[in-house]
């Protein structure tokens, strides 16, 4: 049978899971699929013959280890490169071979009898997860082709590349969820998104007026999601927090909650629901003969209980701001928001829920995604309509990438210059919520400047706000601290100063002839030949990065002689991007008395500082 006559579209054969090994420390099969996968084969001509039966873990394990030494790493390179050979995945010359990969079980010759194909090829942690979905023959074929053919990668328009391939594959997106599904729960990333609601009800009025004006704000905590039971005793209390999600991944690998999760998730392999919580629910608490639906509605597999107790509604806005600042002419300083809207709907049976979300103009989206309960109609330019029907507990309702229509909520330049191989001068002018204003507030800034090659001394600056403390490879500047937010107004900051390094000779390692530069016998010379004359910044410069030794890949902007600042905030109040829901204009049907809440949250993501007198890595911008 086709994988085309399939109604879900997408079935398992089988999973593995290797460790950093690379031995095999958990697999699962699923026979049923195996058994149409073999009928398949069965049907196909004499010609077509494929590889028909799954491979033992020792097996697979080898033919892993085998591809690395193919393709040069555990990812594969992915595209064709000096080191690809004929049936190998690089050969196929498409990025997408390092998430997408073959495996050649069992025998020395390389064709499509023995290929394994496709394991779809997730990495997190400490663990490879390889997920084989159900294809016909005919692509096996089709890609084993691609393995062997001599042109370079494939001209754009034709349709034997694999791109074409897949378009013809829905299972391969239902295998890449199922791995990354799987991926968070061993490593215990099982986190539902996070919606703030407020600690208590709002006086409202005068009240609310005062203490805004002085500062005073009632602290919002997050709500984890709660089990909702046929009970009313069970009910959520608004404000409360409640995790009944499980810590997965206390230990290696919890075998059990995975078993339970594949055998729940994907009965038989075809795969239903691949959310943890509503798994672990069901497993818990089972189902009750007083959570039937209405007659007359249909229960969406995203719900698979009915709430019960105190109705409510939870919006937040949680954006999270890159920004890469410059400050030359010759490179403009890129920044971008990712964004979602995480939801909480306490309401009981089966309703839908529907708001416009404005603010889309000023947001100017590139890219958005809804969940699957949710149904979008445009109405007007700055305008979307969105219904939904809710899911138990929280969920991210929309996912979106967004430009930040205000502007760069801290924007100014670091300049650092070595003014001797051990001292460095440095300054730091910002200006931060420049056409910022209320309600939007920042809750708290800081900067920090690492340093994970050189071990600080002493340092010598005041800045013009805030405190600033040092550790043995990092200064850190608190410019707004917690409590002290900012609100309505800019602020200029500066931060002049110098760091004293301990001296490179001392911190020198033995294997400084590494790849990042030879010492030569001619560096006394040049030392002794500048000693006596000024100080000659690029000479230093040139020599210390010569001199460096590897630095821990972890720090990536800091390897190579990059050196930056990074901005950690927050902000509350309002989006960045301009996106926002009125909880006004949130309408529920069957109409209920439920009380709607909004709240927003910006957080710093990669937000970088280059300094202005060094290198700094950037991608050319296209010209339009």
């Amino acid at each position: 049978m086709g994988v085309a006559a399939m109604p879900s579209g997408c079935s398992i054969r089988a999973i593995w899971i290797l460790n950093n090994l690379d031995a095999v420390v958990f697999s699962r099969r699923f026979p049923v699929v195996e058994k149409r996968w073999r009928a398949a084969c069965n049907t196909a001509s004499e010609n077509d013959q494929v590889f028909s039966s799954l491979p033992t873990d020792s097996d697979l394990a080898d033919a892993f280890v085998d591809r690395k030494h193919r393709d040069g790493s555990a990812q594969g390179f992915g595209l064709r490169k000096s080191q690809s050979s004929p049936g190998s995945d690089s050969w196929v010359d498409d990025p997408i071979t390092r998430h997408m990969i073959g495996l050649y079980i069992n025998k020395e010759e390389e064709e499509h009898k023995n290929l394994l194909w496709p394991l779809i090829l997730h990495i997190k942690g400490n663990y490879s997860i390889l997920v084989l979905p159900l294809v016909e023959p005919k692509h096996l074929k089709a890609y084993a082709r691609l393995c062997k053919r001599p042109d370079c990668g494939s001209a754009l328009g034709l349709d034997d590349g694999l791109s074409s391939l897949l378009l013809d594959l829905p299972s391969i997106t239902g295998a890449f969820m199922i791995a990354r599904a799987i991926g968070d729960i061993i490593t215990g990333d099982t986190v539902e998104p996070e919606v703030i609601v407020n600690a208590g009800p709002s006086v409202g009025g005068l009240f609310d007026s005062l203490t805004g004006s002085i500062g005073i704000s009632t602290r919002a905590k997050p709500v984890a999601p709660s089990v909702a039971s046929s009970s009313p005793s069970s009910a959520s209390v608004p404000g409360s927090v409640t995790a009944d999600t499980p810590k997965i991944g206390s230990r290696p690998l919890d075998k059990d909650a995975l078993r339970t999760f594949i055998s729940s998730s994907m009965p038989f392999g075809t795969p239903l629901d691949l959310n943890y919580s509503n798994i672990f629910t069901i497993k818990v608490n089972g189902f009750s003969a007083s959570d039937l639906p209405p007659a007359d509605q249909k229960q969406p597999a995203w719900k698979p209980y009915l709430y019960k107790g105190k109705q409510r509604m939870l919006f937040t806005i949680h954006e999270i701001v890159h920004a890469a600042l410059y400050d030359r002419d010759e490179i403009p300083d890129t920044i971008s928001v990712s964004g979602q809207i995480n939801c909480r709907a306490d309401l009981e049976g089966l309703p839908d829920v529907s708001f416009p979300l404005a603010g889309l103009n000023t947001a100017n989206l590139e890219v958005s995604s809804y969940h699957p309960c949710a149904q979008v109609s445009d109405q007007g330019l700055d305008k979307q309509g969105v219904m939904f029907s809710p899911p138990l507990g929280n969920f991210a309702l929309m996912r979106y990438q967004a430009t930040c229509a205000l502007g760069p909520p801290v924007k100014g330049f670091y300049q650092l210059s070595m003014v001797s191989e051990d001292k460095g001068a440095f300054l730091f002018k910002l200006h931060l919520m420049e056409g910022y204003k209320a309600p939007l507030t920042m809750e708290f800034c800081t900067v920090t400047m690492p340093f994970p090659r050189r071990r600080i001394i002493s340092l010598d600056g005041t800045p013009s706000v805030g405190t600033v403390s040092t550790s043995e490879h990092s200064v850190e500047w608190k410019i707004v601290t917690s409590g002290r937010g900012l609100t309505g107004k800019s602020i200029e900051v500066t931060f002049p100063g110098t760091v004293k390094f301990a001296p490179w000779q001392i911190q020198r390692m033995s294997s400084s002839r590494s790849s990042f530069g030879i010492v030569d016998d001619e560096d006394s010379d040049n030392e002794a030949e500048n000693a006596g004359n000024m100080v000659n910044e690029e000479h230093l410069m040139e020599k210390m990065n010569k001199d460096l030794p590897p630095v821990d890949l972890e720090e990536p902007f800091c390897w190579q002689a990059y050196n930056y600042a990074k901005v950690s905030f927050k902000i509350v109040g309002a989006s960045v991007s301009g996106i926002a829901v009125d909880p006004k204009t949130v309408s529920i049907y069957p109409a209920v008395k439920a009380p709607v809440e909004f709240s927003t949250q910006v957080t710093s993501g990669d937000y970088i500082l280059w300094n202005t007198l060094g290198k700094c890595p950037h991608v050319a911008a296209v010209k339009v």
